[in-house]
């Protein structure tokens, strides 16, 4: 209990000393304030853009395998001599994996797309639309926010009806007065019901493919429209997506399924190479996180420096503060004061000089983060400003310990006689 007392004299001690000297305290921690502002202002830019990145990849989906002719590749000489001749994708090879992969998967879906489209619906006209011709399961593949309506049903989709699902900048381009359910629009001179609109996503970061201007129909209908690539160079190239089951966290079954099934529906020999490529999305998330895994670093390092100027200042004043406080550090130790307990005084003051600074830098990017951002919303996580804290109390442990340890080692009787 003791030595707990002592430990509370000595924050109090610190906080006075804090509060008698208020202008140099205020002086001292602005270059806390300074360092620990550049690196969680860079962290917190980094993040929300790496959040936003990932934001605008989300149409790629979750636990998601899909088959293609090209691979995805990341970075190095991309040898696409080796994939030009491979076979594309087929409804055919869609229904096959509809039937015979297993129960590793929540749903096999195929979709196409060709941009620049143009709607209209009465007098309204919208340009530059993607239509996007889609299985039943695409929806189990890749998210399809329903704002207002309903998905289409089983039988649409088997029947290739004339129904449609678009986007929050197309409804509100189209029928600006009332609901689009119900009504109808021209597509490539053909006629489309709307059954439903998909949530508003707004504007991205990238310039990915958004809901927004989206239109999804029955594949059956969109092949209809549009001629689908067979191996040549013209046509559309359709692409099969199979969502993975929960029970298959790292879609490691899945992916060895869907290659042997896949190998068997075109016929190839034990000892060939797969003429196909199965991408997961992971590939991605991966290539993204270490390209702001490098940025963060580089960010931090830079930020360092001003806490280092930051941490200088900091010792600099305690070694002052030892100077002026001499003859009252040999008061204290002349009535029976410890040596921990001058120690701490001084290791408590340059740790809340710190904190205080940590803490003011931390608020100014809060309130940055407050300003409306269109392209790029800031944001501050709870682990940055847990960092921010915890590098303010080890910078305010370094700067403080070599003056501590000199204040709590000076001689009693030495100490009382300095001026």
């Amino acid at each position: 209990m003791k030595s707990l007392r002592l430990t509370l004299e000595s924050f109090r001690f610190a906080w006075q000393a804090l509060k008698s000297n208020l202008l140099r305290t205020i002086l001292s921690l602005l270059g806390v304030t300074v360092g620990i502002f550049a690196i969680i202002a860079v962290f917190a830019v980094v993040d929300s853009l790496e959040a936003n990145v990932r934001k605008s990849m989300s149409f790629v989906g979750d636990k998601v395998i899909y088959v293609g002719k090209w691979p995805w590749a990341f970075g190095g000489e991309y040898p696409w001599w080796k994939y030009f001749n491979r076979p594309v994708p087929t409804v055919r090879e869609f229904r096959e994996l509809q039937k015979n992969l297993g129960p590793n998967n929540k749903g096999v879906a195929i979709f196409g797309a060709v941009g620049g489209s143009v709607l209209k619906a009465g007098s309204n006209s919208v340009s530059d639309c993607a239509l996007q011709g889609v299985s039943y399961d695409y929806r189990q593949v890749s998210d399809v926010p329903i704002a207002e309506g309903r998905y289409f049903t089983s039988q649409e989709v088997d029947a290739a009806r004339n129904v449609a699902i678009i986007g929050a900048t197309i409804a509100e381009s189209l029928y600006p007065n009332g609901s689009p359910i119900g009504q109808e629009f021209n597509a490539k001179g053909r006629k489309f019901v709307v059954v439903g609109v998909m949530q508003k996503e707004g504007k991205k970061l990238l310039d990915t493919p958004s809901n927004d201007t989206n239109c999804l129909i029955p594949f059956g209908m969109f092949t209809k429209m549009f001629a689908l690539n067979t191996g040549g160079m013209t046509g559309v190239t359709p692409t099969i997506a199979v969502k993975g089951s929960d029970s298959d966290p790292g879609l490691l079954d899945l992916e060895y399924e869907l290659q042997g099934v896949m190998r068997n529906i075109r016929g190839l020999k034990p000892r060939q190479e797969d003429n196909f490529a199965l991408n997961r999305p992971e590939m991605l998330a991966n290539a993204i996180t270490q390209l702001f895994s490098i940025i963060g670093v580089a960010g931090a390092v830079i930020g360092s420096f001003a806490m280092l100027v930051g941490g200088f200042g900091i010792a600099n004043i305690m070694f002052v503060s030892v100077k002026e406080r001499t003859n009252i550090i040999g008061i204290q130790k002349s009535l029976g004061a410890k040596n921990f307990f001058i120690l701490f005084q001084f290791l408590f003051e340059a740790v809340f000089l710190c904190l205080i600074g940590g803490a003011a830098g931390i608020f100014l990017v809060f309130l940055i983060t407050l300003v409306p951002q269109d392209s790029l919303p800031l944001f501050l996580s709870a682990g940055n400003i847990v960092l921010g804290l915890t590098v303010s109390v080890v910078i305010g442990v370094l700067a403080g310990i070599i003056p501590a340890v000199l204040a709590s080692n000076l001689d009693p009787v030495i100490a009382i006689r300095s001026k």
